[in-house]
């Protein structure tokens, strides 16, 4: 079994670790206070300009071509310094494979360029409903055909980067007689579009630099040539690209979780109590020593499932085992890095109180923990049949 990187891999993670420390990281903290949301537009065209916003879009349409191992490295990386920033970057590569997979060569032309090289700031994935998170075949956004067109109307909420994006991928109900999930298609809706109404950003946890918001949909017109893949195909485009998206989100997962370990070490090394540094100390010892296997297992599953679907064979099981374990391995991190530093992890003159804020999310959105859950199981037991 070969556990090398690639030579591109390998320059394509220090590229984004030397971006994260020299142009992220210091503008973090100031970010998660709601401090200059342009950096957040200035750190997105930086990553474009760079290359990572469209990491697995082919060379033809202004991609980088590099795989999704490239692209988990990058976001843990970028993860590790900004949190906002890296779930942005995220979903933005996430919408350049969807269009890339089922898009039009006129829509692929058209978009994917403009993706790459940062016309487009960001990418919106437009799926989550009030009624319809964990279930989207619940969704109740409507589609329906007039004349040459398509009109949209519908709401949809907890949308990364809405007010940043370029272009919308939106699912909408075309068939409201069709069984639950078979009666939904897919939309490339451009920023502007006039019905398109970017609503109000919601006040989150964490990961505050990151706008997450409302979008209305109050009579879109789109032309026919809007739809993506075939019509009432939609549902099943939906699913496969959240199984690509939960290896950008546990790389992320890992990548704050590193940076809270990182802090926590390096206070442990530098802190004494009862003579002695708090490194020293067996308790806390062992404390890291759990953290480090956290660490270690996240990665591995990470680049296995990453490394499955760069080969083209089935990671839906392996990206959903990914994704369950680095966000949970976040969460025990960045909870062990506040014990670490005692009272001063509570305060927000740490680093890890604002790690420990941006990881609670990281088990939720792209799937809860629970839904993961479901999704290993049921692909373990239909292998067994």
């Amino acid at each position: 079994m070969q556990f090398a990187l690639t030579e591109e891999e390998e320059m394509i993670r220090e590229a984004a670790r030397r971006i994260a420390a020299e142009r992220l990281a210091p503008h973090a903290d100031a970010l998660d206070r709601g401090q200059g949301r342009e950096r957040l537009l200035e750190n997105l065209t930086l990553l474009a300009r760079n290359g990572f916003s469209a990491l697995n879009v082919s060379a033809d349409h202004g991609g980088s071509q590099a795989g999704t191992v490239a692209f988990a490295l990058a976001i843990e990386e970028l993860g590790y310094a900004c949190a906002s920033t890296a779930v942005s970057t995220s979903v933005t590569n996430m919408v350049g494979e969807v269009i890339q997979a089922v898009g039009s060569p006129e829509q692929k032309a058209l978009h994917l360029p403009r993706l790459a090289d940062g016309t487009y700031p960001a990418g919106a994935f437009c799926l989550t409903e009030a009624q319809a998170g964990s279930d989207p075949s619940a969704m109740r956004t409507r589609a329906r055909r007039d004349g040459d067109d398509w009109v949209i109307d519908g709401q949809k909420i907890y949308i990364t980067s809405a007010e940043y994006a370029g272009i919308f991928v939106v699912w909408a109900v075309t068939d409201p007689d069709a069984r639950p999930g078979k009666g939904i298609s897919c939309f490339l809706v451009e920023a502007g579009t006039p019905g398109l109404v970017i609503g109000r950003a919601e006040e989150k946890m964490g990961q505050h630099g990151s706008p997450t918001n409302v979008v209305h949909f109050e009579g879109c017109r789109v032309p026919a040539s809007a739809l993506m893949g075939r019509e009432n195909d939609g549902f099943r485009v939906a699913v496969g690209e959240l199984a690509g998206g939960r290896i950008g989100v546990a790389a992320l997962s890992l990548g704050i979780a590193r940076a809270a370990m990182d802090a926590a070490k390096a206070y442990c090394v530098e802190r004494s109590q009862f003579g002695q540094r708090i490194a020293d100390m067996q308790g806390p010892q062992w404390m890291i020593a759990d953290r480090e296997v956290d660490l270690a297992a996240a990665r591995l599953l990470i680049l296995q499932a990453a490394h499955l679907k760069d080969e083209g064979k089935p990671f839906s099981k392996e990206a959903s085992m990914a994704k369950l374990f680095a966000s949970e391995a976040a969460h025990r991190c960045t909870d062990t890095a506040i014990q670490l530093h005692g009272g001063a992890g509570y305060c927000r003159d740490y680093p890890v109180e604002r790690h420990a804020r941006d990881a609670r999310i990281t088990r939720i959105y792209e799937g809860t923990s629970e839904i993961q859950r479901l999704v290993i199981a049921r692909e373990t037991l239909r292998q067994l049949a």
